[in-house]
């Protein structure tokens, strides 16, 4: 496509968003990698010029592409993806990162925030997929994750200990390229011999140093939190986002309502990172300790919290084409498909600070958009059967 050629779609309903605002009969026109208008399609037709490609969806729903704001690029999914990582070179590990940016891609995932790799190959692969050498979705990187020694991922490379250490790390990553500064603020099941998922690793002075140094470089903090203890704190140390969030205790589960109050207060985004596969929980977890979980969810988003859609892709059993299945887990709440919608495009793009271009579909913005069978507004299952991706104004292979 030449940077002035265009391509008009025209479908049953644009979600032009947030809170499900949608045109019916409505159209979008891209030029290079822009939207240019969007609106109703007998008001978008007549601006087109030049136009090189058109698809007419009548029966399709038209709406920003998606974004799984919690992946893991450098690991496959396997039953022990720290094996494979461990058996493989940084050279057979991008192949098949490249791989799975595509699969992303072709699920009309067109944005990504990577929460942590090994020797920054997400930044190598971010630059192949920006200069168009290899197809994949927006990466919105990490690197490499702070933690302590022996912590959760210690094996990533960013065992820190002390201020200096910490402050090092942060502009180490910065300096690099880093989009985002990742802190593993409490233990997790991926690395064996580590602190149990629910342990503190941080105190709030450190996670505040890593919020401070990674602020001064322009940067947010998403903190990675299981238990109680080190949500409470990073969010005394004003990280932007938590992830997980189970609010996990030695004995069980214990959601402070105080510290949600404070969440919500403080505009910090949650991302549950719900696996594609939640259904089975029960099965893994038990039934009483599974819908535990699920109410502590239903609990944050009655409350006003910010959530935002991560699948925690690349961990066991979470494939990188499951954000779909995944978001079906928040209808099942009971939350309205509208704000579900919100969470995996608007909501999603302010979070990872990209909200002035990406996640929504307006004149302007990037030309990231998706194309569902059905209507998503009722049944967010929709999302599942994508039909047309177009990612940075060129059109996906999705077959």
């Amino acid at each position: 496509m030449s940077e002035t050629s265009q391509t008009l779609l025209t479908a049953g309903r644009v979600l032009t968003g947030p809170r499900g605002r949608y045109v019916t009969d409505g159209a979008v026109l891209t030029q290079g990698t822009d939207i240019v208008a969007v609106g109703a399609r007998a008001e978008v037709e007549p601006l087109a010029r030049g136009v090189s490609q058109r698809f007419a969806l009548p029966d399709a729903t038209v709406l920003p592409g998606l974004i799984d704001a919690h992946v893991h690029l450098v690991f496959d999914a396997s039953k022990d993806p720290v094996a494979v990582l461990d058996a493989h070179s940084d050279t057979t590990l991008m192949a098949a990162m490249e791989e799975r940016a595509l699969q992303f891609l072709r699920s009309g995932v067109t944005t990504v925030r990577d929460l942590g790799d090994r020797g920054r190959l997400t930044l190598r692969l971010r630059e192949e997929i920006a200069a168009s050498r290899v197809p994949g979705p927006r990466i919105v990187a990490a690197t490499t994750p702070l933690t302590t020694k022996g912590g959760h991922c210690w094996f990533l490379g960013g065992e820190v200990e002390g201020e200096s250490e910490i402050r090092a790390l942060v502009r180490r990553n910065a300096e690099l390229g880093a989009d985002v500064i990742k802190v593993m603020a409490t233990g997790g099941g991926l690395t064996r011999g580590g602190p149990a998922t629910w342990q503190p690793q941080f105190g709030a002075p450190d996670i505040r140093v890593i919020v401070r140094e990674a602020h001064r470089a322009g940067l947010p903090v998403a903190a990675h939190g299981h238990g109680t203890a080190g949500i409470v704190a990073a969010v005394m140390a004003g990280v932007d986002t938590i992830e997980h969030c189970t609010w996990m205790t030695r004995k069980g589960f214990d959601l402070r309502e105080d510290v949600l109050d404070a969440i919500v207060a403080k505009g910090i985004r949650i991302c549950p990172t719900i696996s594609p596969n939640w259904r089975m929980l029960p099965m893994f977890f038990g039934a009483e300790r599974a819908e535990a979980m699920f109410d502590q969810v239903r609990t944050m988003a009655e409350h006003g919290a910010r959530l935002i859609a991560g699948t925690d892709a690349g961990v066991q059993r979470a494939g990188c084409d499951g954000l779909a299945q995944s978001l079906g887990f928040y209808q099942h709440l009971g939350i309205e498909p509208d704000r579900v919608i919100d969470m995996a495009t608007t909501e999603a793009a302010d979070a990872l600070g990209i909200a002035d271009h990406v996640g929504r579909l307006a004149a302007g913005y990037r030309a990231d958009l998706i194309a569902v069978h059905g209507d998503p507004l009722k049944d967010v299952q929709a999302l599942g059967d994508v039909r047309l991706i177009m990612a940075n104004g060129k059109m996906v292979d999705h077959e």
